[in-house]
């Protein structure tokens, strides 16, 4: 996990998924905005419907926060949104494989512009 001083608030997430550049995978969109902090910020909707239980959620979060703290170096604020027909399951290995998959390819997506 990565600190709070890494981390959106919810005001700030809806400020940048209003006025941030979308990226888009299969699974994933990625909204990202230029900041005026001196480090990147990131975020992680994920729905209700994505996932049957918290722990499932709190399991994918977490992974999140993991990923995103080789990508400290910006000044941008980051906010992911996983689609309402993903389904997300932590038993399942290839769910796993593609959420870090997609998550990597954003990024790598956002450091090419």
């Amino acid at each position: 996990m990565i600190s709070k001083n890494y981390r959106l608030s919810e005001s700030e997430v809806k400020k940048v998924l209003q006025t941030g550049k979308p990226f888009f995978s299969f699974w994933i969109v990625l909204n990202y905005k230029k900041n005026i902090v001196w480090n990147n910020r990131f975020a992680i909707v994920i729905w209700w419907k994505s996932v049957e239980w918290s722990v499932e959620r709190n399991f994918f979060r977490r992974k999140f926060y993991d990923l995103c703290s080789a990508f400290l170096e910006w000044k941008n604020d980051f906010v992911f949104v996983v689609k309402k027909q993903t389904k997300l399951d932590k038993k399942n290995l290839e769910s796993i494989n593609w959420f870090e998959k997609d998550i990597k390819f954003l990024f790598k997506k956002v450091t090419e512009k």
